[in-house]
C-alpha cells in the first residue's frame, strides 16, 4: 500500500480507504471487511452512514484499534423516524454526532466532515451560522482534529478549498463526472452525457488545481461513478473500465490523497487492493476510454503516463501537469515554480522529435506544450 499526505493536515492515509456507505452488514462479516483492510494497509475510513445498527457494527468492529485509523465522521448526517435525514436543524445535528463517537467507541474524530453541500446558497449559510460554530467548537475541544467538508458540485468545493479552516474536501471523482458542469443536483451525475464535449470540465480542473495550491487534501467518493463506469451498458463512455483503472484515473488528479471505494465484502477489499499490485496496462484506463465509442478526451493530457519514455527523459505526465496548473492561476506559484525546477529534465530539453505524440491516445500535441511550459517556467 503506497501513502499519500492528506494536504495540510499532516496526516498520511492509505491512497486506497474505505468507503462505509454500503456495510449493512453482520458484525461478524463487519469484522472481516475490517480486518481485510488492516490487513491491505487502509488506514483510512469514510463514515457517513447515520442507521444505527452500521454504525454499532462498524464501531464494534473498531474496538481496541482506533488509534490505526483515520476516520472522517460527518456531521449533519442524522437517523430519524427510520431513516437517513441530512439536516442541518441542530437540535438534530448535535446529538446525532454525539451518536456517532459513542457507538464508534471514542471521543474524538480525526475529521469532522460538513455532511453533503451541494448549494453554494447552502454552503453560505452553513458557514455564516450555528452549524459552523458547532464545528468550530468541536475543533477548539479536539473532538475533531480537522475540518472537512463533503460535496458533489465543484461550485461548491472549490469555496471550501478557499476556506482556510477547511482542510480536506470529499468530492465525487471519475472519468464520466469530470466531463459534467457544476450542478447542486447529483441526479445530474447520473444523467444525460451527450452534450459532454471538451474533457474534464474547467470548474473540476480548476477545482484540483486550487486544491493544490492551498494545500486542501482531496478524497474521493464515487470512484466508479456508483457501478456505471464497470459495465459498459451502463458506462456513458459505452466500454466498461475495471476498478484498477477507475481508481488509476482518480489518484492521478492533482490534490487527491484518497480513492474511497466502497466494501461490503472481503472480495470488495481485494478488488480494489489489487490496484496496489497491478500492471501498467492493468491501470490504463486512457487507451479504453481513447477507443470508447464515445468520449470528450481528445486533444487533452489526463496525465496518464502514456507518452513515456521520453528519448532525453522528460517526465511529460508531471510537466504536463505542472503546465496545467499553472496556467489555472494569475501569476505562476512560487512552490510550483520550485518543484517543476527541481525536475531532473525540464521542458527546455524537449528535441522536438514527436515520438511521444504517436503513443499519446488522445493526440495532444506535446512538443508544443513542451515549448509553451518551458517558456512559462523559464527553463
Amino acid at each position: 500500500m503506497q501513502y499519500r499526505k492528506l494536504g495540510n493536515t499532516g496526516l498520511k492515509v492509505s491512497e486506497i480507504g474505505f468507503g462505509g456507505e454500503w456495510m449493512d452488514k453482520s458484525l461478524e462479516e463487519t469484522r472481516a471487511v475490517v480486518d481485510a483492510c488492516e490487513a491491505a494497509g487502509i488506514n483510512i475510513l469514510d463514515c457517513w452512514m447515520a442507521d444505527p445498527t452500521r454504525r454499532s457494527n462498524l464501531g464494534d468492529a473498531l474496538e481496541g484499534r482506533r488509534d490505526k485509523w483515520i476516520i472522517q465522521g460527518h456531521i449533519g448526517s442524522t437517523w430519524q423516524d427510520g431513516q437517513y435525514v441530512r439536516t442541518r436543524d441542530m437540535d438534530q445535528v448535535k446529538p446525532a454526532f454525539k451518536d456517532l463517537l459513542k457507538r464508534f467507541h471514542t471521543d474524538y474524530m480525526d475529521i469532522g466532515m460538513i455532511h453533503f453541500v451541494d448549494k453554494t446558497d447552502e454552503y453560505h449559510q452553513i458557514m455564516d451560522g450555528p452549524f459552523m460554530e458547532y464545528v468550530r467548537a468541536l475543533l477548539a475541544a479536539g473532538t475533531i482534529r480537522h475540518i472537512g467538508l463533503s460535496t458533489h458540485n465543484p461550485d461548491v468545493a472549490k469555496l471550501a478549498a478557499a476556506e482556510p479552516a477547511i482542510e480536506v474536501v470529499m468530492f465525487s471523482l471519475n472519468p464520466a463526472f469530470d466531463m459534467l458542469p457544476a450542478s447542486d443536483d447529483i441526479n445530474d451525475l447520473f444523467g444525460d452525457y451527450s452534450a459532454a464535449t471538451g474533457g474534464i470540465n474547467a470548474d473540476r480542473a480548476e477545482l484540483y488545481a486550487l486544491c493544490e495550491q492551498t494545500g486542501t487534501g482531496l478524497t474521493v467518493m464515487k470512484p466508479y461513478a456508483g457501478g456505471r463506469l464497470l459495465a459498459a451498458d451502463t458506462s456513458p463512455f459505452g466500454v466498461a473500465l475495471t476498478a484498477a483503472q477507475c481508481i488509476h484515473y482518480a489518484l492521478t488528479r492533482p490534490a487527491v490523497a484518497s480513492v474511497m471505494a466502497g466494501f461490503s465484502s472481503s472480495e470488495h477489499v481485494a478488488d480494489a487492493v489489487s490496484y496496489e499490485e497491478a500492471t501498467p496496462d492493468e491501470r490504463d484506463y486512457a487507451s479504453v476510454l481513447a477507443g470508447a465509442p464515445s468520449h470528450a478526451y481528445f486533444g487533452q493530457c489526463t496525465y496518464c503516463g502514456h507518452c513515456a519514455p521520453c528519448a532525453v527523459g522528460i517526465d511529460i505526465a508531471t510537466v504536463n501537469k505542472y503546465y496545467d496548473l499553472a496556467v489555472m492561476q494569475d501569476a505562476v506559484p512560487d512552490s510550483l515554480r520550485e518543484h517543476y525546477r527541481a525536475l531532473d529534465v525540464t521542458a527546455a530539453d524537449c528535441t522536438a522529435c514527436r515520438a511521444c505524440e504517436e503513443r499519446c491516445p488522445f493526440g495532444v500535441k506535446i512538443a508544443d506544450k513542451m515549448e509553451r511550459a518551458a517558456a512559462l517556467f523559464g527553463c
